[in-house]
Protein backbone atom coordinates (compact mmCIF):
# COMPACT_ATOMS: atom_id res chain seq x y z
CA UNK A 1 0.00 0.00 0.00
CA UNK A 2 2.79 2.40 0.92
CA UNK A 3 4.72 1.53 -2.24
CA UNK A 4 1.70 2.15 -4.46
CA UNK A 5 1.08 5.55 -2.83
CA UNK A 6 4.73 6.47 -3.23
CA UNK A 7 4.74 5.43 -6.89
CA UNK A 8 1.53 7.37 -7.53
CA UNK A 9 3.02 10.46 -5.86
CA UNK A 10 6.21 10.13 -7.93
CA UNK A 11 4.19 9.76 -11.11
CA UNK A 12 2.13 12.85 -10.30
CA UNK A 13 5.27 14.80 -9.38
CA UNK A 14 7.00 13.86 -12.63
CA UNK A 15 3.92 14.71 -14.68
CA UNK A 16 3.49 18.04 -12.91
CA UNK A 17 7.14 19.10 -13.25
CA UNK A 18 7.99 17.40 -16.54
CA UNK A 19 9.37 20.50 -18.26
CA UNK A 20 11.48 21.47 -15.23
CA UNK A 21 12.96 17.98 -15.03
CA UNK A 22 13.68 18.02 -18.76
CA UNK A 23 15.45 21.36 -18.38
CA UNK A 24 17.49 20.08 -15.42
CA UNK A 25 18.53 17.04 -17.47
CA UNK A 26 19.50 19.36 -20.33
CA UNK A 27 21.72 21.46 -18.02
CA UNK A 28 23.35 18.38 -16.51
CA UNK A 29 23.87 16.85 -19.95
CA UNK A 30 25.49 20.04 -21.27
CA UNK A 31 27.85 20.28 -18.29
CA UNK A 32 28.72 16.60 -18.76
CA UNK A 33 29.40 17.29 -22.43
CA UNK A 34 31.79 20.12 -21.49
CA UNK A 35 33.60 17.88 -19.01
CA UNK A 36 33.97 15.09 -21.57
CA UNK A 37 35.34 17.53 -24.16
CA UNK A 38 37.82 19.00 -21.68
CA UNK A 39 39.04 15.53 -20.70
CA UNK A 40 39.49 14.41 -24.30
CA UNK A 41 41.32 17.61 -25.32
CA UNK A 42 43.57 17.35 -22.28
CA UNK A 43 44.38 13.71 -23.01
CA UNK A 44 45.16 14.45 -26.68
CA UNK A 45 46.98 17.78 -26.49
CA UNK A 46 48.91 17.60 -23.22
CA UNK A 47 51.58 15.15 -24.51
CA UNK A 48 52.14 17.34 -27.60
CA UNK A 49 52.47 20.42 -25.39
CA UNK A 50 55.04 18.73 -23.18
CA UNK A 51 56.99 17.52 -26.21
CA UNK A 52 57.01 21.02 -27.71
CA UNK A 53 58.22 22.49 -24.41
CA UNK A 54 61.08 20.04 -24.32
CA UNK A 55 62.03 20.86 -27.92
CA UNK A 56 62.06 24.60 -27.18
CA UNK A 57 64.17 24.12 -24.05
CA UNK A 58 66.64 21.98 -25.99
CA UNK A 59 66.83 24.55 -28.79
CA UNK A 60 67.40 27.33 -26.27
CA UNK A 61 70.18 25.44 -24.53
CA UNK A 62 71.78 24.59 -27.86
CA UNK A 63 71.73 28.26 -28.89
CA UNK A 64 73.30 29.39 -25.62
CA UNK A 65 76.00 26.71 -25.80
CA UNK A 66 76.91 27.75 -29.36
CA UNK A 67 76.80 31.48 -28.55
CA UNK A 68 78.49 31.92 -25.25
CA UNK A 69 78.61 35.70 -25.63
CA UNK A 70 74.82 35.84 -25.23
CA UNK A 71 73.53 35.50 -21.69
CA UNK A 72 70.37 33.63 -20.78
CA UNK A 73 68.76 36.78 -19.37
CA UNK A 74 69.38 38.80 -22.55
CA UNK A 75 68.03 36.00 -24.72
CA UNK A 76 64.90 35.72 -22.61
CA UNK A 77 64.38 39.47 -22.81
CA UNK A 78 64.63 39.33 -26.60
CA UNK A 79 62.21 36.40 -26.80
CA UNK A 80 59.67 38.13 -24.58
CA UNK A 81 59.81 41.25 -26.74
CA UNK A 82 59.51 39.22 -29.93
CA UNK A 83 56.52 37.27 -28.61
CA UNK A 84 54.77 40.45 -27.51
CA UNK A 85 55.24 41.96 -30.96
CA UNK A 86 54.02 38.77 -32.60
CA UNK A 87 50.84 38.90 -30.52
CA UNK A 88 50.19 42.30 -32.10
CA UNK A 89 50.74 40.91 -35.59
CA UNK A 90 54.27 42.24 -36.00
CA UNK A 91 57.03 39.77 -36.84
CA UNK A 92 60.75 40.20 -36.26
CA UNK A 93 61.68 38.10 -39.27
CA UNK A 94 63.90 39.84 -41.78
CA UNK A 95 61.77 38.96 -44.84
CA UNK A 96 58.53 40.25 -43.31
CA UNK A 97 57.52 43.31 -45.33
CA UNK A 98 53.72 42.96 -45.06
CA UNK A 99 51.61 45.66 -43.47
CA UNK A 100 48.78 44.69 -41.12
CA UNK A 101 46.99 48.01 -41.26
CA UNK A 102 46.68 48.94 -44.91
CA UNK A 103 43.13 49.41 -46.19
CA UNK A 104 42.48 45.83 -47.32
CA UNK A 105 43.97 44.35 -44.16
CA UNK A 106 41.91 46.79 -42.08
CA UNK A 107 38.80 45.76 -44.01
CA UNK A 108 39.55 42.12 -43.23
CA UNK A 109 40.02 43.06 -39.57
CA UNK A 110 36.69 44.92 -39.36
CA UNK A 111 34.85 41.98 -40.96
CA UNK A 112 36.30 39.57 -38.39
CA UNK A 113 35.44 41.94 -35.55
CA UNK A 114 31.84 42.65 -36.58
CA UNK A 115 31.09 38.98 -37.28
CA UNK A 116 32.69 38.10 -33.89
CA UNK A 117 35.15 35.75 -35.61
CA UNK A 118 38.18 37.56 -34.17
CA UNK A 119 41.26 35.66 -35.31
CA UNK A 120 43.54 37.74 -33.08
CA UNK A 121 46.34 37.76 -35.67
CA UNK A 122 46.24 41.57 -35.77
CA UNK A 123 45.00 43.79 -32.97
CA UNK A 124 45.02 47.55 -32.35
CA UNK A 125 48.40 48.79 -31.20
CA UNK A 126 47.54 52.28 -29.95
CA UNK A 127 45.20 53.36 -27.16
CA UNK A 128 43.21 55.36 -29.69
CA UNK A 129 42.74 52.25 -31.82
CA UNK A 130 41.60 50.19 -28.83
CA UNK A 131 39.11 52.87 -27.77
CA UNK A 132 37.74 53.17 -31.31
CA UNK A 133 37.47 49.36 -31.54
CA UNK A 134 35.22 49.37 -28.46
CA UNK A 135 33.03 52.16 -29.85
CA UNK A 136 32.96 50.65 -33.36
CA UNK A 137 32.03 47.17 -32.12
CA UNK A 138 29.44 48.48 -29.67
CA UNK A 139 27.30 49.73 -32.54
CA UNK A 140 28.64 47.55 -35.33
CA UNK A 141 27.96 44.10 -33.87
CA UNK A 142 24.20 44.71 -33.26
CA UNK A 143 23.91 46.26 -36.72
CA UNK A 144 25.70 43.25 -38.21
CA UNK A 145 23.39 40.84 -36.41
CA UNK A 146 20.37 42.77 -37.66
CA UNK A 147 21.78 42.83 -41.19
CA UNK A 148 22.46 39.09 -41.16
CA UNK A 149 18.97 38.40 -39.79
CA UNK A 150 17.32 40.36 -42.59
CA UNK A 151 19.48 38.77 -45.28
CA UNK A 152 18.93 35.26 -43.91
CA UNK A 153 15.16 35.71 -43.74
CA UNK A 154 15.00 36.88 -47.36
CA UNK A 155 17.15 33.97 -48.50
CA UNK A 156 15.04 31.55 -46.45
CA UNK A 157 11.98 32.45 -48.52
CA UNK A 158 13.80 31.52 -51.74
CA UNK A 159 15.79 28.46 -50.71
CA UNK A 160 13.55 26.94 -48.01
CA UNK A 161 9.93 28.04 -47.77
CA UNK A 162 9.05 28.24 -51.46
CA UNK A 163 10.75 24.96 -52.46
CA UNK A 164 9.11 23.07 -49.59
CA UNK A 165 5.69 24.54 -50.41
CA UNK A 166 6.13 23.82 -54.13
CA UNK A 167 7.13 20.17 -53.70
CA UNK A 168 4.40 19.73 -51.10
CA UNK A 169 1.79 20.75 -53.67
CA UNK A 170 3.53 18.85 -56.47
CA UNK A 171 4.17 15.55 -54.69
CA UNK A 172 1.48 15.70 -51.96
CA UNK A 173 4.14 14.69 -49.39
CA UNK A 174 3.98 15.44 -45.70
CA UNK A 175 5.55 18.81 -44.98
CA UNK A 176 7.31 17.48 -41.91
CA UNK A 177 9.04 14.73 -43.92
CA UNK A 178 9.69 17.04 -46.86
CA UNK A 179 11.23 19.72 -44.62
CA UNK A 180 13.58 17.13 -43.10
CA UNK A 181 14.75 15.95 -46.53
CA UNK A 182 15.21 19.55 -47.65
CA UNK A 183 17.27 20.42 -44.54
CA UNK A 184 19.55 17.41 -45.13
CA UNK A 185 20.05 18.31 -48.80
CA UNK A 186 20.72 21.96 -47.95
CA UNK A 187 23.29 20.94 -45.33
CA UNK A 188 25.09 18.69 -47.80
CA UNK A 189 25.16 21.43 -50.44
CA UNK A 190 26.51 23.98 -47.95
CA UNK A 191 29.15 21.51 -46.77
CA UNK A 192 30.29 20.88 -50.33
CA UNK A 193 30.42 24.47 -51.58
CA UNK A 194 31.59 26.24 -48.42
CA UNK A 195 33.76 23.64 -46.69
CA UNK A 196 35.05 20.91 -49.01
CA UNK A 197 35.70 22.93 -52.18
CA UNK A 198 37.23 25.95 -50.37
CA UNK A 199 39.44 23.58 -48.37
CA UNK A 200 40.88 22.15 -51.60
CA UNK A 201 41.42 25.69 -52.89
CA UNK A 202 43.31 26.65 -49.73
CA UNK A 203 45.45 23.54 -50.08
CA UNK A 204 46.64 24.77 -53.48
CA UNK A 205 47.12 28.36 -52.32
CA UNK A 206 48.60 27.81 -48.88
CA UNK A 207 51.67 25.63 -49.43
CA UNK A 208 52.12 24.86 -45.74
CA UNK A 209 48.55 23.62 -45.22
CA UNK A 210 47.25 20.12 -45.81
CA UNK A 211 43.59 19.30 -46.43
CA UNK A 212 42.76 18.77 -42.75
CA UNK A 213 44.26 22.11 -41.78
CA UNK A 214 42.38 23.87 -44.58
CA UNK A 215 39.10 22.19 -43.62
CA UNK A 216 39.80 23.09 -40.01
CA UNK A 217 40.29 26.74 -40.94
CA UNK A 218 37.06 26.86 -42.97
CA UNK A 219 35.00 25.28 -40.21
CA UNK A 220 36.49 27.38 -37.40
CA UNK A 221 35.96 30.55 -39.44
CA UNK A 222 32.39 29.92 -40.64
CA UNK A 223 31.27 28.98 -37.15
CA UNK A 224 32.78 32.29 -35.89
CA UNK A 225 35.06 30.45 -33.46
CA UNK A 226 38.12 32.08 -35.00
CA UNK A 227 40.98 30.65 -32.97
CA UNK A 228 43.54 32.44 -35.12
CA UNK A 229 46.07 29.62 -35.27
CA UNK A 230 45.54 29.44 -39.05
CA UNK A 231 45.09 32.66 -41.01
CA UNK A 232 45.39 32.64 -44.81
CA UNK A 233 47.65 35.09 -46.56
CA UNK A 234 50.29 35.06 -43.82
CA UNK A 235 52.99 33.61 -46.06
CA UNK A 236 56.25 35.55 -46.22
CA UNK A 237 57.03 34.64 -49.81
CA UNK A 238 55.90 36.97 -52.58
CA UNK A 239 56.26 34.18 -55.13
CA UNK A 240 53.60 32.09 -53.39
CA UNK A 241 51.23 35.03 -52.96
CA UNK A 242 51.86 37.64 -55.68
CA UNK A 243 48.57 39.51 -55.02
CA UNK A 244 48.13 39.57 -51.23
CA UNK A 245 45.53 42.37 -51.18
CA UNK A 246 43.27 40.69 -53.74
CA UNK A 247 43.68 37.39 -51.90
CA UNK A 248 42.73 38.96 -48.57
CA UNK A 249 39.71 40.66 -50.16
CA UNK A 250 38.51 37.37 -51.67
CA UNK A 251 38.81 35.70 -48.26
CA UNK A 252 36.71 38.48 -46.72
CA UNK A 253 33.94 37.93 -49.28
CA UNK A 254 34.10 34.16 -48.75
CA UNK A 255 33.78 34.50 -44.99
CA UNK A 256 30.77 36.81 -45.22
CA UNK A 257 28.95 34.65 -47.78
CA UNK A 258 29.80 31.47 -45.90
CA UNK A 259 28.53 32.91 -42.63
CA UNK A 260 25.23 33.88 -44.26
CA UNK A 261 24.65 30.41 -45.68
CA UNK A 262 25.62 28.73 -42.42
CA UNK A 263 22.95 30.84 -40.70
CA UNK A 264 20.47 29.85 -43.43
CA UNK A 265 21.12 26.17 -42.75
CA UNK A 266 20.84 26.66 -38.99
CA UNK A 267 17.59 28.59 -39.35
CA UNK A 268 16.21 25.90 -41.67
CA UNK A 269 17.00 23.22 -39.12
CA UNK A 270 15.50 25.28 -36.30
CA UNK A 271 12.23 25.64 -38.24
CA UNK A 272 11.79 21.88 -38.57
CA UNK A 273 8.58 20.70 -36.83
CA UNK A 274 10.62 18.08 -34.96
CA UNK A 275 12.86 20.76 -33.47
CA UNK A 276 9.87 22.87 -32.47
CA UNK A 277 8.25 19.93 -30.71
CA UNK A 278 11.55 19.18 -28.98
CA UNK A 279 11.78 22.76 -27.70
CA UNK A 280 8.24 22.46 -26.37
CA UNK A 281 9.45 19.80 -23.92
CA UNK A 282 11.47 22.42 -22.05
CA UNK A 283 8.70 25.01 -21.70
CA UNK A 284 6.83 25.51 -18.49
CA UNK A 285 3.40 23.86 -18.25
CA UNK A 286 1.52 27.14 -17.84
CA UNK A 287 3.28 28.60 -20.83
CA UNK A 288 2.39 25.58 -22.92
CA UNK A 289 -1.25 25.79 -21.86
CA UNK A 290 -1.41 29.47 -22.76
CA UNK A 291 0.46 28.79 -26.00
CA UNK A 292 -1.77 25.98 -27.26
CA UNK A 293 -2.61 27.97 -30.36
CA UNK A 294 1.09 28.22 -31.22
CA UNK A 295 1.44 24.47 -30.74
CA UNK A 296 -1.37 23.89 -33.22
CA UNK A 297 0.38 26.15 -35.70
CA UNK A 298 3.56 24.15 -35.22
CA UNK A 299 1.69 20.92 -35.95
CA UNK A 300 0.44 22.38 -39.22
CA UNK A 301 4.00 23.45 -40.05
CA UNK A 302 4.97 27.04 -40.70
CA UNK A 303 7.12 26.24 -43.72
CA UNK A 304 4.23 26.69 -46.14
CA UNK A 305 4.26 29.53 -48.67
CA UNK A 306 2.85 32.83 -47.37
CA UNK A 307 0.94 33.12 -50.65
CA UNK A 308 -0.93 29.94 -49.72
CA UNK A 309 -2.06 31.50 -46.43
CA UNK A 310 -3.37 34.52 -48.30
CA UNK A 311 -5.33 32.39 -50.73
CA UNK A 312 -6.78 30.28 -47.90
CA UNK A 313 -8.46 33.32 -46.35
CA UNK A 314 -9.72 34.91 -49.57
CA UNK A 315 -13.49 34.62 -50.16
CA UNK A 316 -14.60 32.22 -52.86
CA UNK A 317 -16.47 33.95 -55.71
CA UNK A 318 -19.44 31.81 -56.86
CA UNK A 319 -20.00 31.09 -60.52
CA UNK A 320 -22.79 32.66 -62.62
CA UNK A 321 -24.95 29.52 -62.52
CA UNK A 322 -24.63 29.34 -58.72
CA UNK A 323 -25.66 33.01 -58.46
CA UNK A 324 -28.70 32.41 -60.70
CA UNK A 325 -29.80 29.40 -58.65
CA UNK A 326 -29.40 31.43 -55.49
CA UNK A 327 -31.57 34.24 -56.93
CA UNK A 328 -34.28 31.79 -57.93
CA UNK A 329 -34.27 30.29 -54.46
CA UNK A 330 -34.47 33.76 -52.90
CA UNK A 331 -37.41 34.71 -55.14
CA UNK A 332 -39.31 31.62 -53.99
CA UNK A 333 -38.61 32.19 -50.31
CA UNK A 334 -41.12 34.38 -48.41
CA UNK A 335 -40.16 38.00 -47.78
CA UNK A 336 -40.44 39.49 -44.31
CA UNK A 337 -43.48 41.53 -45.42
CA UNK A 338 -45.55 38.55 -46.72
CA UNK A 339 -48.27 36.99 -44.70
CA UNK A 340 -47.55 33.60 -43.22
CA UNK A 341 -49.96 31.85 -45.59
CA UNK A 342 -48.94 33.61 -48.78
CA UNK A 343 -45.89 31.40 -49.29
CA UNK A 344 -48.07 28.27 -49.01
CA UNK A 345 -50.43 29.63 -51.65
CA UNK A 346 -47.59 30.31 -54.03
CA UNK A 347 -46.32 26.77 -53.63
CA UNK A 348 -49.80 25.45 -54.47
Amino acid sequence: MVRSCASDWCARFVERHRSGLNFALLVVGYIFYLIIGAGIFSAIELPYEQELRQELKAARQDFLSNNTCVSDARLEELLIRALEANNYGVSVLGNDTDRNWDFVSSLFFTSTVLTTTGYGHSVPLSDEGKAFCIFYSLFGIPVTLFFLTVVVQRIMVVVTRRPVAYFHRRWAMSKSKLATIHAICLTLIMTLFFLIIPAWIFVSLEKEWDFLESLYFCFISLTTIGLGDYVPGETRSKEENPHPHLYRLAITVYLLLGLVFVLVVLETCCELPQMKRLRQRFYREKVRELDSETANIIDRDQLSNPVDHMTDHQPVIPSVSEQAASLQQDSKSPTPYQAPGSAVKELR
